[in-house]
């Protein structure tokens, strides 16, 4: 998982078209232990694949959309949207020259970067045109995310999200999806994110989240402490409130599934 938040050497992205040889490279920065998610990652899809057939994979879709879509995204619901995302992957009648694309994905001409790839779940929902890198701690779940593979021209870093090896303004946008309820440090994983995503530039967070209901609250606090020590897994974390905190401005905030996900649209 997300531990420490040590300084890590920057890096120059290659540029948009790279090479399948430069695509499959790997980033690695030092850590201490092997992440938590290294010995979870064989098991992490199919533990997930209930939720991802009622909710998760319609809101990644969401999520995606909302880098380059000013619009809500009420529709797509809590199950009852009828979503289809299987041409995310279909170029052919794309050009450079932007537009929509067939599932509703405007053409993103920027480069984009993903905090917490994990097995690469979220690749078939990239827009089009997108390039960029998708960033993750865990050796073993960018091992499985390598054989997706990722979108061409996105490039796959071994790293945490407190300490980017990024440049300043690399980016124009950001997004992580079930991420920041492992992170270890929330306020340096933003600020990073601030330093990395140039100003006006939008940063989409899908994250579980503490509800506001008095009794589903408590028992997500109480829930928090069995996942912290099982899996540095914080249940009850305030994740809109601690962007806003770090200084993004938030843009909106949908709650999904009683509150306890919530789509997070910010703007750094």
């Amino acid at each position: 998982m997300q531990n420490g938040a040590t300084r890590a050497p920057r890096l120059k992205l290659p540029p948009a078209r790279m090479t399948k040889a430069a695509l499959l490279m790997t980033t690695r920065t030092p850590h201490t232990q092997p992440p938590v998610y290294d010995a979870f990652a064989p098991h992490y899809e199919r533990a997930l694949r209930p939720l991802e057939r009622l909710l998760l994979t319609r809101l990644r879709a969401a999520t995606l959309r909302a880098l380059t879509n000013d619009g809500d995204t009420h529709n797509v619901g809590d199950g009852n949207s009828n979503d289809n995302n299987s041409d995310n992957n279909d170029d052919s009648n794309n050009s450079d020259g932007g537009g929509s694309h067939g599932d509703g994905h405007q053409r993103f001409n920027g480069r984009l970067l993903e905090i917490g790839a994990g097995t690469g779940l979220n690749f078939q929902h990239y827009p089009p045109g997108a390039h960029g890198a998708a960033t993750e701690p865990s050796r073993e779940m960018l091992r499985l995310a390598r054989t997706k593979p990722p979108p061409a021209g996105v490039r796959l870093v071994q790293n945490r999200a407190e300490a980017l090896p990024f440049a300043d303004d690399t980016f124009d946008a950001a997004f992580a999806t079930l991420v920041f309820c492992s992170v270890a440090s929330p306020t340096h994983a933003f600020a990073e994110l601030r330093r990395v995503v140039r100003a006006g530039g939008r940063v989409v967070l899908l994250e579980h989240v503490r509800p506001s209901g008095l009794l589903l609250g408590h028992a997500f606090d109480a829930l928090s402490f069995f996942t912290v020590r099982l899996f540095d897994d914080h249940f009850n974390r305030r994740t809109a409130a601690d962007a806003e905190r770090a200084g993004l401005r938030l843009l909106r905030v949908e709650p999904h599934a009683l509150g306890i996900v919530q789509l997070i649209v910010c703007e750094v």
